[in-house]
């Protein structure tokens, strides 16, 4: 996998990287002796981000560097020894740390593999294993996948409104921080952007680096002309001129002048850079000056603050610009900061080593949670995907193939037996050992791409997109829908038959 969180995290183990109630949940099971109890949790996002219709999972490969390296080391166990409680007292008693700094992974994950096309309730991981371990890993795990799935899924989009035009990320400056600005260049690739300006993104992880100069260079200079000039000299391989410092058009009038200069020496003018302005006016009398100049091959970018929206109203406007160069509103999510992703208990095995499926209930249907042991089933024709089903492992699949609306139990669809199907969670760890083959991240990439060319147009669309088909195997809403009558009203259920 690409091993990226050792190398950007400031410890290897990153096991105190959670909320202190996690801790104090491992506690309270230890203490009751049932740390070892087998329990299955799951992963997911309710509803899909920014109003759109379906989000691509990312973030797989750094949790696995995270499990991998999962461990309680001498100074994590030094620092727990200082928590205190209301009473000034030891937090945790000194047992319970020889048991942290024994603990090692034993956990088996199963996840959709990084790339996949992924909608709301779904399981994008499941984590099985000693109910503590797997409480112990919620909060990381949500941590990573989360935020590196909203990019990708926000860099899906962005390029979507692109229609092929290159889309370079820009957004390091304005991340969230070192980590925030290395995940956001990593996911945004996943999601379709061709390079980022991100030096260490592209020596971590492989993407290709972009970059030209910025106002700065050319307010050094006592001239625009000046400042082109010295660029020119200083990179001839490499001259995008921002062309917007005093006047843009005159800007580009000037990187034509040194453009010509470079080809009789023997380079070639790539382009220029459009960073204010009327971008949709801008960008077309630029058009006009570069290809009066002889330049019709240099590209126009285009940055200041743009995302999907922006990049789709200038290509209404017939804006000339061949390359987008996407920052803040990339690379933090700008429209929604986080995906709200969740991480609940599907079910508990007893001392006789039957599942009991848990669930959660809430006035809000669509926080009632599904119980289970989950995986999805991806339904499938020729002409793309066709719907999404729930199911739970230890049931199985319901003869009746039918998928019931988890949100709106009157809403069904048949999943006919024609339908080619493949389940999308897959192995990645097995007792605490990694036994998924590491992906490049061009795999990762082309994953993504093709997967949203089997989504429907509809589901794209970024104004009220159609709703993808997901839902719950019948049988599974049958025994959910009991034990959210058993929850509500225990005295009914508990009333025998006839």
């Amino acid at each position: 996998m690409t091993n990226a969180m050792p190398q950007n995290m400031p410890h290897p183990s990153l096991a105190l990287l959670t909320d202190l109630y996690q801790l104090t949940m491992a506690y309270g099971y230890w203490k009751q002796g049932r740390a070892d109890q087998p329990a299955v949790f799951h992963l997911f996002f309710r509803k899909p981000p920014f109003q759109g219709g379906y989000a691509i999972a990312a973030g797989l490969a750094p949790a696995i560097d995270y499990l991998s390296a999962f461990r309680f080391e001498p100074d994590d166990i030094a620092y727990l020894a200082t928590l205190v409680g209301n009473d000034g007292q030891s937090l945790f008693e000194p047992r319970f740390f020889d048991y942290l700094a024994e603990l090692r992974l034993a956990c088996d994950v199963d996840a959709m593999p990084e790339g996949t096309v992924a909608f709301g309730q779904e399981p994008l991981l499941r984590v099985r294993g000693p109910i503590l371990q797997c409480q112990l890993l919620e909060t990381a795990l949500l941590n990573i996948v989360n935020f590196q799935t909203l990019i990708a899924t926000k860099a899906a989009r962005v390029c979507q409104a692109a229609a092929g035009d290159p889309v370079v990320e820009f957004g390091l400056r304005r991340a969230q921080g070192i980590d925030g600005g290395l995940s956001a260049s990593r996911a945004a690739y996943i999601g379709g952007c061709a390079a980022t300006s991100n030096v260490l993104a592209g020596k971590l992880y492989g993407i290709p680096v972009k970059g030209t100069h910025a106002h700065s260079w050319v307010m050094s200079f006592d001239t625009e002309a000046e400042a082109f000039a010295s660029y020119a000299e200083a990179m001839p391989n490499n001259c995008v001129f921002l062309v917007d410092t005093y006047d843009t058009l005159e800007g580009v009038r000037r990187a034509v002048e040194i453009g010509i200069k470079l080809r009789s020496e023997g380079h070639e003018l790539v382009g220029v850079r459009l960073d204010s302005g009327d971008l949709a006016y801008l960008s077309i009398e630029a058009r006009k000056i570069l290809d009066a100049g002889g330049f019709s091959q240099a590209q126009i970018l285009a940055s200041n603050d743009l995302d999907e929206r922006i990049i789709e109203n200038l290509k209404a406007q017939g804006a000339k610009i061949s390359v987008w160069g996407v920052g803040t509103k990339l690379a933090t999510a700008y429209d929604q900061p986080a995906l709200g992703g969740v991480y609940k208990l599907g079910a508990v095995q007893n001392e006789e080593g039957e599942w009991a499926p848990r669930l959660k209930l809430s006035e809000q249907v669509v926080k009632t949670s599904i119980p289970g042991i989950l995986q999805v089933r991806r339904y499938e024709t020729t002409d793309g995907m066709t719907g999404d089903m729930i199911y739970d492992e230890l049931g199985g699949v319901d003869p009746r193939q039918i998928v019931v609306d988890a949100k709106d139990p009157t809403r069904r669809k048949s999943m006919p037996a024609p339908l080619v199907s493949r389940d999308l969670l897959t192995p990645v760890i097995r007792g605490g050992r990694v036994v998924a083959e590491s992906e490049p991240l061009e795999v990762v990439r082309e994953r993504a791409r093709g997967e949203l060319q089997r989504l429907h147009p509809t589901i794209r669309r970024f104004m009220n997109p159609h709703e993808y088909p997901v839902g719950l195997d019948v049988g599974l809403h049958e025994c959910r829908d009991a034990m959210i009558q058993a929850a509500r009203d225990p005295q009914v259920a508990a009333t025998p038959e006839g």
